[in-house]
């Protein structure tokens, strides 16, 4: 498969876009512009919740593919999303408790690929990403997840935290990873469970662990005190994993 991260130029296209449905990730417009057909690019941009970046026209120019930009470019995801509901769904068709990852944050597009490789490889039903401050479905995580974003669904919503409360309400328990948790082998992890990974640098964030109703740390031996996040999504999944077969 050809993977493609979808750039959308020229305020017709962009405007068509928006209004036939079209996932769109980020909005760059240029700084100052502000006449009729750009401000309804931007009323529509806003109904869907899309960021929105007022750029000087250099950058806009380093973006544009067909420098017929017209003042306005929009990335669109390689992959549409799924509704959390969908990844619900697919746990109750294959009868099976449901099996999330959660991101908070990541940022890096080989990691958040690689993290859906995982996610697929240890049965999860589905990740779920936040729509700010972190990364989308670029072709590179499309790449990076070596055909596993095919087969498993990636959600994303607006926070994080409330995303986890209503999930709660049906019965799915929630695990961190931090370096200050319980030892991984001593939690049940087995069940309805959301894994939930912190961004690269900073981890979990304080709300969202503060909803978790396990944290779990990863035992370490070595000279350095963290797994890249990718590779301790990984070992957790594994462990989440192991217990459900046993």
């Amino acid at each position: 498969m050809r993977y493609e991260e979808l750039t959308i130029e020229g305020r017709n296209a962009v405007l068509e876009a928006f209004r036939s449905g079209k996932t769109i990730d980020k909005l760059f417009v240029l700084d100052g512009c502000q006449d009729g057909p750009v401000r309804t690019i931007l009323r529509e941009a806003r109904k869907q919740d899309t960021i929105i970046q007022f750029v000087a026209k250099e950058r806009l120019n380093q973006l544009s593919e067909t420098g017929r930009h017209q003042g306005v470019i929009a990335h669109a995801a390689a992959y549409e999303y799924a509704e959390v509901e969908d990844i619900l769904r697919k746990a109750q068709e294959k009868q099976e408790p449901p099996f999330l990852f959660i991101l908070d944050g990541i940022e890096d597009p080989h990691n958040l690929g690689a993290i859906i490789r995982t996610a697929n490889l240890a049965g999860a039903h589905g990740v779920i990403i936040p729509k700010r401050r972190a990364v989308g479905l670029t072709a590179t995580v499309a790449k990076a997840s070596a055909g596993a974003l095919n087969y498993t669904p990636v959600a994303k919503v607006t926070n994080i935290g409330a995303c986890i409360d209503q999930l709660k309400e049906k019965g799915i328990w929630f695990v961190c990873a931090d370096m200050g948790g319980e030892l991984m082998y001593r939690l049940d992890l087995k069940g309805p469970i959301g894994l939930v990974i912190g961004n690269e640098g900073e981890g979990v964030s304080r709300l969202v662990r503060e909803k978790c109703d396990m944290i779990a740390s990863i035992p370490m031996n070595g000279d350095i005190d963290s797994l890249n996040a990718s590779v301790a999504c990984g070992v957790l999944a594994y462990e989440i994993v192991r217990q459900r077969m046993a």
